[in-house]
């Protein structure tokens, strides 16, 4: 490194000027070969190396020159990075600040428009983005791992980062006209993104700080935001009456009658198995429960999808995945390319938790012991489907089926295998989707899912 050999050669920083190439975040090969013969060993910390292997990207054309400055005075005192207030270290830290938000906006805002399909039918997608600092080369990696299965190209001023199934390469930057305007699933988009907007959450002024204006030109579903904001307040107001309006449906059907003792025979089918299940007494879930929901779907389904338990509306018509979860989650698996009908659908805890506030009653997640009372019935499930794959949605299902606890953003999007033989996915619950705080991560979130089903459904057609 120049930088490097230079500080050996203790040339200072008033003696020499980093010129950045124009718009790259690479060093010019500077061809500096008189340097003095005095040598010393150069030292920094894995703290300045991280932050200057970021700030490298950043748009200031001194970044270098400052850069050289901190690497220089590190020599003489190791422990700088911890003077929060001195004015190159301050500068550092900002710089990293605003390259790691520009990277996450990149995350979150790019918007790929589907452009053809490959002679091998592999489906082939443009994005267009702006990004205010040389970040393309620091972020792209998130999306080859994100969409492996598709190839895509994202185009921004300065350059483009292209991914073709196998490796990532990078071409010159180029204009908003190399990018079709919209595509096919345009309005499937804007639909999504209307149902999950949420008028009693609307924070306008959270809302722009993290989703900014000039991101906006790019963004399909940002057409539907000034009507969305003008009509937020009426929206709340006809929620509220309808919620005081509508009577409790639980207060009619919920009843706190004993169950049977569960029989000790085996079943033999699935309607067996709930006939059971609806006489479980293994946890106390039962008491405040309308019912045990049942799973359905094809008796010989090649997927089975294994949800967190019933919610509300699950609870009081007997039906798994029928409420807002569930169509989002029906929504994903259209987009994703299969067919909710020949999906087997069911939840690794079968009675409703809940806590009641006001007129509502509030999901409250199970407990370990809550999950392994229902394990039995959930094996019975699998033995009797013999499904090719399972995916879970959520820690709780993944939990139930891997026998330990998973953290999802370490294992999502690519098999597993139980000790059984029995392979499995794992992505986010889509309840998870409808109550993220942050305004933009909805729908990176729900981009994520339809992927990770885009992979099941890769490996269920091979």
């Amino acid at each position: 490194m120049q930088a490097r050999a230079l500080c050996s050669a203790k040339v200072h920083p008033s003696q020499i000027r980093f010129i950045p190439p124009d718009r790259d975040n690479t060093l010019l090969d500077f061809g500096v070969t008189d340097l003095p013969q005095v040598r010393r060993k150069v030292i920094a910390s894995e703290d300045f190396m991280d932050r200057a292997a970021r700030v490298a990207c950043h748009n200031d054309p001194d970044r270098y020159d400052r850069l050289y400055q901190l690497l220089w005075r590190l020599q003489d005192t190791p422990s700088l990075m911890r003077n929060t207030v001195d004015d190159d270290v301050r500068w550092l830290i900002d710089a990293d600040k605003a390259i790691r938000r520009d990277r996450h906006k990149m995350h979150a805002f790019v918007r790929f428009r589907k452009v053809g399909d490959t002679d091998q039918g592999r489906e082939q997608f443009m994005a267009w983005f702006e990004p205010s600092h040389f970040i393309v080369d620091l972020a792209s990696g998130f999306f080859t791992r994100r969409f492996p299965n598709m190839d895509w190209a994202i185009v921004t001023p300065y350059r483009t980062a292209i991914w073709n199934g196998e490796s990532l390469c990078f071409a010159p930057g180029g204009t908003r006209d190399d990018v079709p305007e919209e595509d096919c699933v345009e309005d499937q988009w804007k639909t999504y993104f209307a149902s999950i907007f949420n008028p009693a959450r609307l924070k306008v002024g959270a809302m722009t700080a993290e989703m900014p204006k000039k991101y906006w030109r790019n963004l399909p579903e940002a057409a539907l935001i000034p009507d969305l904001i003008k009509t937020a307040k009426g929206r709340e107001r006809n929620l509220i009456r309808s919620l005081n309006a509508a009577p409790n449906p639980l207060a009619a059907k919920a009843t706190y009658q004993p169950r049977r003792v569960i029989p000790d025979q085996t079943p033999q089918d699935i309607p067996a198995l709930w006939k059971q299940v609806e006489a479980c007494r293994r946890c106390d879930l039962w008491q405040g429960a309308t019912q045990g929901v049942a799973g359905v779907g094809p008796k010989d389904a090649a997927l089975m999808i294994i949800g967190e338990q019933p919610g509300d509306q699950e609870d009081l018509a007997g039906q798994p995945f029928i409420g807002p979860a569930g169509q989002l989650l029906t929504q994903a698996l259209t987009d994703a390319g299969l067919s909710r009908e020949q999906v087997y659908v069911t939840n690794a805890v079968k009675h409703f938790k809940y806590e009641v506030r006001g007129q509502r009653r509030i999901h409250r997640n199970p407990t370990i012991a809550e999950i392994r009372a229902c394990n039995a019935w959930l094996e019975q499930e699998i033995a009797m489907i013999k499904p090719q794959l399972v995916l879970c949605l959520g820690g709780s299902a993944a939990r139930a089926v891997n026998g330990k606890p998973v953290k999802i953003s370490e294992v999502r999007g690519r098999p597993m295998t139980r000790a059984d033989g029995l392979p499995f996915f794992v992505t986010s619950h889509p309840a998870y989707i409808l109550r993220v705080q942050r305004y933009e991560d909805a729908p990176k979130a729900y981009q994520e899912m339809v992927a990770d089903l885009k992979a099941v459904a890769d490996l269920l057609a091979a």
